[in-house]
């Protein structure tokens, strides 16, 4: 199998620590040419992004894209609402997570294929209580501080 040249352009760090990720799937996006040069050039914010299903189609939510100096027309929001391009088993399947209590769609990371295509890796995903993440931290601690023990005494 041939290697992934993917280039990540943003990724959603705070995602895996504030939310219990159960599905992942990867995801195109509806984009204008001048946002296509944006992302290129690393001007996006995913931070405080949600996704949502709406008329059979997800959504993607405060999805922030710096507006391209150079763009001679047509400037759009920044923040504007944009759709992702799934199939319609996957937008069913994320229609049947969603219907869940409890359960939300967030980015994890955005990217360029092979193809040179902006693609948006998203997660179902449940939040974490406040207790959860102190347990995570203190795994991730214990983890590090096991390596770091084990690399002195090997």
């Amino acid at each position: 199998m041939p290697e992934k040249n993917n280039r990540i352009i943003a990724q959603n760090r705070k995602a895996r620590f504030n939310y219990e990720i159960i599905d992942t799937m990867e995801a195109g996006i509806v984009l204008t040419g001048s946002e296509v040069k944006s992302l290129r050039m690393s001007k996006i914010n995913i931070t405080d992004t949600y996704a949502s299903p709406n008329n059979g189609e997800i959504q993607i939510h405060n999805l922030y894209i710096d507006e391209y100096k150079n763009a001679s027309n047509k400037v759009v929001s920044p923040k504007r609402i944009r759709t992702l391009l799934l199939h319609k088993r996957e937008i069913k399947k994320i229609q049947g997570y969603i219907e869940q209590k409890g359960l939300t769609i967030v980015p994890l990371k955005i990217y360029f294929n092979d193809q040179g295509r902006a693609k948006l890796e998203i997660a179902v995903a449940r939040g974490k209580k406040l207790y959860d993440k102190r347990e995570t931290e203190k795994k991730r601690d214990w983890d590090r501080n096991k390596q770091r023990l084990l690399k002195k005494e090997g």
